[in-house]
């Protein structure tokens, strides 16, 4: 090695100095950057793993929320529909009672009605008796006993009265 200007003396001492420096930078400086870099590539993938379920969290809460809506509309809907019907049967009651109420006021008048009648009948056959007893009095000239006088005020009442009702 001579003829190309290498001693070995020298070669061996910058081995022995390279392999002396290489341990002391193994030991100093690649461990330290190794496990540097392992830290990093530990919290990279940490933080992907937390991204991921981020994500899939949000995923989940979304379709949690998702599904309250969609609850939430169905419960909207069932409200709107109970509200309809509870709405139709009150007026469904409420038409049923006026009915009642009307059937009821004008049986009330009816009744009134025939009250009215046959009070005003009775006032006719006592304002019609007197007169038929001054008529039958002239026709007759002498005064009826009480039986004679209701049979004549009958006859002339179911004569009369119910033509002039007829009117």
């Amino acid at each position: 090695m001579g003829a190309l200007g290498i001693s070995v003396s020298q070669l061996l001492t910058q081995l022995v100095s390279f392999l002396i420096l290489f341990f002391i930078l193994y030991k100093l400086a690649y461990k330290p950057v190794i496990r540097m870099l392992d830290d990093r590539s530990n919290k990279i993938q940490d933080s992907l793993r937390a991204a991921d379920e981020a994500r899939n969290e949000a995923e989940s809460s979304a379709e949690k929320v998702e599904q309250e809506l969609t609850k939430a509309r169905k419960e909207g809907q069932n409200l709107i529909s109970d509200a309809r019907q509870a709405a139709g049967q009150l007026r469904e009651t409420e038409l049923s009672k006026a009915k009642k109420e009307a059937e009821s006021l004008i049986k009330k008048a009816k009744g009134e009605i025939v009250q009215e009648k046959n009070f005003a009948l009775q006032e006719l056959r006592r304002e019609f008796s007197g007169l038929a007893i001054l008529v039958a009095e002239k026709i007759v000239r002498k005064s009826l006993n009480e039986k004679d006088h209701q049979d004549l005020i009958d006859d002339i009442i179911n004569d009369v009265i119910p033509t002039e009702l007829d009117k």
